[in-house]
């Protein structure tokens, strides 16, 4: 279903049904796609909904510029179109930084966090300047090579090449915009106001984002999980699917951690 503001028509979908709702964001340039092997066992008992953000899937954005204040405000309108009140919201590498902005903003609307391979700071690194500068001068080459080191798996082909359609349905543009509306954010001195549990999830061969900074999330977050996959990437959501679901459940699902009433 596409949610429609003035400046944007939001892809979103929902499946499933239960008294648990989760919503989830892709990272960079990858769309809510990459959560629908985690939905697909999640929604036999959960409400599942996945979007596509801005610059990313089937969503269309007419902003003059993407910002990461639109980001979080479309995650509060796919709620509020939804009639999501309250629920665990998912994040996958740099849709962490969405995620947790919009727990900051209003922490009694979560109940639960999921982070996995999760960016979080606006810092400049080398590897983001060398992303930039290929998303300039050759998107699709820089694409392939992208989506190669984020998924190292020996056993992960088919997902390798499912998720370079995923990341070519963005665009150079889109892309460099969605790197550069994250310089100068400030998220992590924040962390410790964080009230909801949390999973924090990193693959111990993931190249993009570093274990190290999993762990430094999981430890300022007051009531954080850290789990970390033995043998996966940077996107077990696609390539560890079933291990993630089943972690999801061990924490907030039924017999799982006792969530705080707001």
């Amino acid at each position: 279903m596409y949610l429609k503001t003035a400046d944007a028509s939001l892809f979103a979908q929902s499946f499933g049904h239960g008294p648990r709702t989760i919503v989830a964001q892709g990272g960079w340039v990858g769309s809510g796609e990459l959560w629908l092997p985690v939905f697909e066992r999640l929604s036999r008992s959960w409400r599942t909904i996945a979007y596509d953000h801005r610059g990313t899937g089937a969503t269309i954005s007419r902003a003059p510029r993407i910002t990461f204040d639109l980001l979080v405000s479309d995650l509060f309108m796919v709620l509020d179109r939804l009639g999501v009140d309250r629920c665990v919201l998912a994040g996958e590498s740099a849709g962490a930084a969405v995620v947790l902005e919009a727990a900051l903003r209003q922490p009694g609307r979560f109940s639960g966090l999921v982070l996995v391979g999760g960016r979080y700071t606006g810092e400049r690194t080398p590897q983001r300047g060398r992303l930039l500068e290929g998303c300039r001068l050759d998107f699709p080459s820089t694409m392939s090579a992208f989506v190669d080191a984020c998924v190292p798996e020996e056993d992960c082909e088919a997902e390798r090449e499912w998720g370079k359609k995923i990341v070519m349905r963005s665009s150079a543009t889109a892309a460099i915009e969605l790197m550069e509306c994250m310089e100068g954010i400030d998220i992590e001195s924040r962390l410790g106001q964080l009230p909801m549990p949390a999973l924090v999830v990193h693959g111990n061969r993931d190249v993009i984002a570093p274990l190290a900074s999993s762990q430094t999330l999981a430890a300022k977050l007051p009531h954080a999980t850290l789990a970390v996959i033995d043998g996966a990437g940077h996107v077990p959501t696609v390539t560890r699917s079933d291990w993630l679901t089943q972690k999801i459940e061990d924490v907030f699902g039924v017999g799982g951690v006792r969530l705080p009433q707001q």
